[in-house]
């Protein structure tokens, strides 16, 4: 039974996150069960999963859909990220190895090199370059707060919005807080990471007044 809740929450994400399922769609357990054909249990089960990463919201007698956002939102999500993630990075730059740093250079060239094309891939290699960062700044609490405001959905329309500009910024981005990594300076790295998250609002929600 685990291993079927497993399956369907994995192949779920994949839809989501590809765009295959879009936004405030409606996510029927019948429907789920006959069409990934297991039983409603695991689907019951891997909704939860999904709701408990951000994927999916589960509404009280209306069962479960797919999350969105109104504006409101989508600019207290980034009111905090930019609040917190450039303080995350800031802190991260001198705990960082060379291991470490080496990963990062290989996640930021290939998201540059794939240009968006992959949106899934580009998705979770973000997910990952993003979480090395909050992880080396060695504060569960501050990682934990990232991880409630970072959702997966949000991430995914946003590169999903963007035009081919705000696309290459976002991530020559990635590969500049690289160098800014490499070369110790956690004041270059915060920076960047707040363009970064600013390039993001802008393309989501526009310039906030």
């Amino acid at each position: 039974m685990r291993q079927a809740a497993e399956q369907a929450a994995q192949s779920l994400r994949e839809e989501i996150l590809s765009g295959a399922i879009a936004s405030g769609t409606r996510l029927g357990e019948a429907e789920l069960a006959g069409r990934l054909r297991v039983s409603r249990t695991p689907i019951r089960e891997a909704l939860s999963r999904l709701a408990a990463e951000g994927l999916v919201e589960l509404q009280p007698n209306r069962g479960a859909r797919v999350a969105s956002w109104s504006e409101d939102q989508l600019r207290e999500i980034f009111e905090l990220r930019l609040r917190l993630e450039p303080y995350a990075v800031r802190q991260a730059v001198p705990r960082l190895g060379e291991d470490q740093l080496a990963e990062l250079d290989g996640l930021a060239q290939r998201m540059l090199r794939d240009g968006g094309q992959d949106l899934a891939g580009l998705v979770d290699a973000n997910r990952r370059f993003h979480g090395m960062f909050i992880e080396a700044a060695g504060s569960p609490p501050l990682a934990g707060a990232l991880k409630a405001v970072t959702h997966a959905a949000v991430v995914h329309q946003n590169f999903a919005d963007y035009t081919p500009d705000a696309m290459r910024r976002s991530l020559h981005h990635h590969v500049e807080m690289v160098a800014a990594a490499r070369a110790g300076d956690g004041d270059w790295a915060e920076a960047v990471m707040r363009a970064h998250l600013y390039n993001a609002r802008a393309t989501m929600i526009g310039r906030s007044g």
